[in-house]
């Protein structure tokens, strides 16, 4: 007799199979000599979050998440070649569908912040330390990566 898949927890659609996104967390050095790492806000939910996306037609992984760092943070600088870890969460889709999605994490050592970007207006941004970082995210996967950042 073959075991049934668990039921969905109540009020979720069944996920279709996980989708990759890929994210960068962009990182400096203050005055002090002190990491901070920065967070913006999602578009629809206003929740802290890292610059993500969906991956980028002829990029590397790597390129595509520095790619969401500009556009959506206006962040520029050396991205790492590895990813650092990563994340889950659920993708509320215009569908109305819940899409699980597995995020690649890439350190983005930022080197220049520009003064215009695509998303600029539509996002709110925050430079915390990697410990009060972890406080702002609802994401569990993504509060262990900030509370343990070391560049």
């Amino acid at each position: 007799m073959r075991k049934r898949a668990p039921e969905p927890p109540s009020g979720r659609e069944p996920d279709r199979e996980p989708r990759v996104q890929f994210a960068a967390l962009p990182w400096r050095r203050n005055a002090a000599g002190d990491v901070e790492v920065l967070l913006i806000t999602s578009r629809e939910t206003r929740r802290w979050v890292i610059p993500k996306g969906w991956p980028i037609r002829g990029s590397s992984s790597a390129q595509s998440a520095a790619r969401e760092a500009f556009e959506e943070a206006g962040v520029l600088g050396k991205i790492g070649k590895r990813p650092l870890g990563a994340f889950s969460y659920d993708k509320r889709l215009k569908s109305n569908r819940l899409q699980h999605v597995r995020v690649a994490v890439f350190g983005l050592q930022v080197e220049r912040e520009m003064a215009n970007y695509p998303e600029l207006g539509q996002r709110e941004k925050l430079w915390l330390p990697a410990a009060e970082a972890a406080r702002q995210v609802d994401e569990p996967e993504l509060m262990v990566l900030l509370a343990t950042f070391k560049p």
